[in-house]
């Protein structure tokens, strides 16, 4: 019997999270990058978890038959980066030339499947970076259904 998500949205006010964050450059970081991706998406942020702030929702069903619902894309604050969860899996294939061409120019950072990790946000380049949230934003996620609640709307 499968067990249910440990990570769901949370009535934590966004914010108010991030707000509470003990390092000062990351807890900055972190407010920007809050309103950056809900520039890019124009979806309202959820607090999935404690730490993770998502936008918008999709239902992904896998072949194995396990199935859920995740946010399109969302971040936290980590103790050493910002974890930016891009959930179209872009960044761990590295097939994409337009995606290696704009990780290429983003500045420092590290990357994961769904992942970008930013120590500093004001190293990267932040044009790069919206592109990036948004090719995510309108692609398909992972195991993504047919059907999407993107959470713009």
């Amino acid at each position: 019997m499968a067990s249910d998500p440990k990570t769901v949205p949370t009535d934590i006010d966004p914010r108010h999270l991030l707000e509470a964050v003990s390092d000062e450059r990351r807890r900055s970081d972190a407010l920007r990058l809050l309103d950056i991706v809900g520039e890019v998406t124009g979806a309202k942020p959820e607090v999935w978890g404690d730490s993770i702030i998502g936008f918008g929702r999709y239902a992904y069903r896998y072949a194995s038959g396990r199935s859920g619902e995740w946010m399109r894309v969302g971040f936290a604050a980590r103790a050493r980066s910002l974890s930016v969860y891009l959930m179209d899996g872009c960044l761990g294939y590295g097939d994409d030339p337009e995606v290696s061409a704009l990780l290429e120019r983003l500045g420092p950072h590290k990357t994961g499947k769904a992942c970008l990790y930013i120590t500093r946000l004001d190293r990267v380049d932040e044009a790069v970076l919206r592109e990036l949230i948004g090719r995510s934003w309108r692609a398909p996620a992972i195991g993504e259904e047919p059907a999407r609640d993107r959470g713009d709307g």
